[in-house]
């Protein structure tokens, strides 16, 4: 590595009593919860640290199951008016936040950066892509039609069918994209006249509390969107899930809590609930012999060692034909030490951040240690950066990686990039398939009959094929296997927050 990949770039940005003054607008930083339209300072709190130095950023306040109960109460009032709202006003709204995040989206990815890490310039990104659902759901509230069938049995009857909204959703998100995973089901509640209940990750609790603000400047009904930031996670996902007043539950996270959310709204509560699942992937990443190299490179660090690879769809396993390893291998390191810095996000000459907590950290040493002493080679990095903070992690690429090792069968969640050498297309199908998730898979090459063999045959729910930046608000986000059920965004994104209703008529 050379020397200034090491050097500390940290920035001084943790100076707490002057933090209000870092924002163009001190009124987004909100630390109480966002109960009914107002904002409740509880007794309870708990320190909110920045990942990156550690330090202390604020108290935050800390809810119990008590506060939710009281928030699901007001949810379920709200949803008596809210459901009959006009498509056109909950549309009007979802235009206002979107309007109102562009206004304010360089303090929003303060934020973010303040509270997970990542650059600056990323945060600023997934402001983009939160604030684009909030656009694309305000077009798609007005178009939440139903059908008129013909009668299979008389020529007198018609069969009319309608979408109505569900009723209170409790939304429970991960720290990872602590925006854009709140926009991506907040806006597809208020578009089809649902109301909602945000569990915010405690790591991230300010873009959520923001987001509550900028609904609230939007005119959206007082009592339809609630946020409360806790500590107690277990605790209040038992008991959002055991609620008879929460009609549905949306989560996105790993697939061991997914797994028990669902179990628990089979058996602890008196009511069926919907429940849509984001789970964990372990994304193929294949570059096939035909393929353009340096395009691949380039998508590869991009889908990779974004936020540091603490993203559900970043690549895990990286399957390169034999032809081109050597050749593939050499460019992704020389890219890695010639252009990543580690650091501050705030930095803007820092490329990658921190891990997000001791946890994500000890993970990471923990599944290198175990692919080296199983013969991976360690190509660069492999080490924790100690000299910068206690959770930064240099990226790093492993070689010779196969199936007996934990980091090709386990989600990493951080900046390691696995290689691993295939010599036929179903060889590679079958390796990439050999796991119980199927969230995002990617590959690249020129031949277009093996472009869409490949594409239908790879048991993910999102293939990118040539392209490893497949999120976007008009694509239906979501797997297969244990990486989750339903899908989120586009025109599909709608239907899991809805009832169809048949109505038969006969005049």
């Amino acid at each position: 590595m050379k020397a200034g990949y090491l050097k500390n770039r940290l920035l001084t940005f943790n100076s707490i009593r002057g933090l209000s003054t870092s924002f163009n607008n001190s009124s987004i930083f909100k630390t109480a919860a966002y109960v009914n339209g107002e904002w409740k300072n509880f007794e309870n709190t708990y320190p909110l640290t920045n990942p990156s130095n550690q330090e202390e950023i604020s108290k935050v306040v800390d809810c119990g199951v008590g506060d939710y109960n009281e928030a699901i109460k007001y949810a379920h009032e709200a949803f008596k008016s809210f459901r009959y709202s006009s498509p056109q006003q909950r549309s009007q709204i979802l235009y206002n936040v979107y309007d109102l995040m562009q206004e304010h989206k360089a303090d929003l990815a303060k934020l973010i950066t303040l509270e997970n890490g990542k650059t600056l310039n990323d945060s600023l990104s997934e402001v983009e892509y939160s604030a684009s659902y909030f656009k694309w759901f305000a077009e798609e509230a007005p178009r939440i039609y139903g059908n008129i069938i013909p009668s299979s049995s008389s020529n007198n009857k018609k069969i009319l069918t309608l979408r109505q909204p569900l009723g209170v959703v409790a939304i429970l998100t991960p720290w990872n994209f602590p925006s854009a995973m709140i926009a991506r089901k907040l806006a597809p509640v208020i578009a089809t006249g649902n109301t909602c209940v945000i569990k915010p990750a405690h790591e991230t609790p300010l873009s959520a509390l923001a987001l509550g603000w900028l609904c609230e400047q939007a005119g959206l009904d007082v009592g339809a969107c609630n946020i409360l930031p806790t500590t107690h996670t277990k605790a209040v996902g038992e008991y959002v899930c055991s609620h008879d007043l929460v009609r549905k539950i949306t989560f996105t996270g790993s697939t061991k809590v997914g797994k028990e959310l669902m179990r628990q709204c089979a058996q602890s509560s008196s009511v069926i609930k919907r429940v849509s699942m984001e789970l964990g992937g372990n994304a193929p990443f294949i570059i096939f012999e035909d393929a353009d190299i340096s395009r691949a490179l380039d998508g590869l660090i991009s889908c990779k060692f974004r936020q540091s690879g603490q993203t559900c769809i970043c690549a895990n396993r990286i399957f390169i034909h034999e032809s081109i390893y050597d050749e593939f291998a050499t460019k992704l390191v020389e890219r890695i030490e010639n252009t990543f810095h580690l650091g501050d996000g705030f930095d803007p000459k820092v490329t990658h951040g921190p891990l997000i907590h001791q946890q994500a950290i000890e993970k990471v040493s923990s599944l290198v240690e175990d692919a080296k002493n199983k013969g991976a080679r360690v190509l660069t990095g492999g080490t924790r950066a100690n000299s910068l903070g206690q959770l930064f992690y240099h990226p790093t690429v492993l070689g010779n990686v196969n199936e007996t090792m934990e980091i090709f069968n386990k989600e990493v969640f951080g900046p390691v990039a696995s290689l691993i050498k295939f010599k036929t297309v179903d060889e590679v199908i079958e390796r990439a398939n050999s796991t119980d998730v199927g969230l995002a898979g990617y590959f690249y090459s020129s031949d277009v009959g093996k472009i869409f063999e490949v594409a239908e045959r790879l048991e993910v729910g999102m293939v990118g094929v040539n392209n490893s930046s497949i999120s976007d608000a008009a694509m239906p986000f979501g797997g297969v296997k244990n990486s989750g059920l339903g899908r989120e965004g586009s025109s599909f994104g709608i239907e899991d927050y809805t009832e169809l209703k048949s109505i038969v008529l006969e005049p």
